[in-house]
């Protein structure tokens, strides 16, 4: 019988984890590593990947929780100081700071007959019935590995390290990267620096936050919504792109090499407004480092004093073998989760947050978290029901959740979700289980 569970890690994963499995009867205990609850959103702490200007970028009703709406004068795209105390709030109202063993990081997690023992750093290791892994894929930097770039007189900062445009002031700033982060940053960039220049490996389709009056996820959802074929609602989505933003490359932005939906969107209103006024250069992907300056793949060369490598996370899991995941922990491949959660080489190992959607993912891992408590139900009360469900796991590990989207091949996208899909998804889990 499932009794105790481990969830490792108290951000936004890990606190809404810790909530479902408590509500359905589990003695569910978090291990976070810092000081209070939040992760990645707490502007500062050693944990946080956020900068000084991070809102959201999905809009407040794909942002929040299910259960747990955010007030409703609060602005439609939050500020991280927000997202900080929200997250408080949460722990508070469900009674989970009592649960929550801050100072806790977890060193090793390995299997102990059927269920975990569990070691934290200078302490002795605990079991546990089965263990959730929440300790979030956006915190290792992708470093990419240019000729020459130990040698650049200049510096070097992964965007990891990026706080606020104080570093940028007065500097000739080369951005790397299109991801949003990236395009944030430049934009930044083209507020306080001398001059910027923004590389990318490809052009891209820049989504304005606002459509007609709205936010534009919201937009999307509903075109989403109407079940067009793919063909018409890129066709719909392209003439609206046009009627507000223009064609990338009329902007003087690189031509997009893809279709629409075929990468993970770019939401931002403000860069081609500085490409459009000359405060960003778009260029394209570096070649080499020499000296203090950066030779592009067209053969420019610039100089510069500051470059911000934008290049995105890798994932990893420390305390846990690879194999566990059905993953060989190499950084171009992924682990093999059945719905990004289950473990077909372990019944009561889960991952939660382990998805890159179209939208907002706080509400997305509630019903990860909700399915896996379904779950752990269902071994203890409608075992057939369990282990019929565990042979989906093991036969569909592989199966995408992208609404029948290709996208283009990239480490960025071995998570990526179509959110409707995917919530299709994990309630045919919930209901094939029954509900916890």
């Amino acid at each position: 019988m499932t009794k105790t569970v481990c969830v490792i890690g108290a951000g936004s994963s890990g606190l809404v984890a810790l909530k479902n499995l408590r509500q359905a009867g589990f003695d569910a205990v978090a291990y976070e590593r810092h000081d209070e609850v939040g992760g990645n959103w707490c502007f500062g702490g050693p944990g946080s990947r956020v900068y000084a200007s991070t809102h959201t970028i999905s809009s407040k009703p794909f942002t929040q929780y299910p259960d747990f709406p955010m007030p409703d004068e609060w602005p439609d795209y939050p500020h991280h100081s927000r997202l900080r105390e929200y997250f408080q709030r949460y722990a508070e109202h469900f009674r989970l700071l009592d649960h929550v063993r801050f100072g806790h990081e977890v060193t090793s997690a390995v299997p102990d007959g059927g269920g975990w023992s569990v070691t934290v750093k200078g302490k002795v290791p605990k079991h546990f019935d089965a263990l959730v892994v929440a300790n979030g894929h956006n915190w290792h930097p992708k470093m990419p590995e240019y000729p020459g770039l130990a040698e650049f007189s200049g510096k070097v900062l992964h965007s990891a390290a990026y706080k606020g445009p104080d570093v940028l002031r007065g500097q000739r700033v080369l951005v790397v990267g299109a991801g949003n982060t990236g395009c944030d940053i430049a934009v930044e960039a083209a507020q306080h620096a001398e001059a910027v220049w923004h590389s990318t490996r490809r052009g891209y389709w820049y989504v304005p936050k606002y459509i007609l009056g709205k936010p534009s996820d919201q937009i999307a959802d509903a075109l989403i919504g109407l079940r067009l074929p793919k063909p018409v609602r890129r066709l719909m989505t392209k003439l609206t792109l046009l009627a507000t933003v223009g064609l990338p490359q009329r902007a003087g932005l690189p031509k997009p090499d893809h279709a629409l939906f075929e990468t993970h969107p770019i939401v931002n209103s403000l860069l081609t407004y500085y490409v459009g006024h000359g405060g960003i250069k778009p260029v394209p992907d570096v070649e080499r480092f020499e000296g203090s300056t950066v030779v592009l793949s067209d053969g420019q060369r610039v100089d510069v004093d500051l470059v911000v490598l934008a290049t995105g996370y890798l994932l990893r899991v420390p305390f846990l073998d690879p194999a566990l995941l059905a993953w060989d922990g190499e950084a171009h491949t992924k682990p093999k989760l059945y719905q990004h959660v289950f473990s077909p080489a372990h019944e009561t190992l889960f991952v939660a947050g382990l998805i890159q959607p179209d939208s907002g993912q706080f509400a997305l891992v509630h019903w990860q978290t909700a399915a896996i408590a379904s779950y752990l139900r269902a071994r203890d009360r409608s075992p057939s029901r369990a282990a019929a469900f565990r042979r989906t796991v093991v036969q569909q590990a592989d199966r995408r959740w992208t609404g029948g989207q290709d996208y283009v091949k990239s480490t960025r996208h071995h998570f990526e979700v179509a959110h409707q899909h995917y919530l299709r998804g994990l309630q045919s889990t919930i209901d094939a289980l029954g509900a916890a």
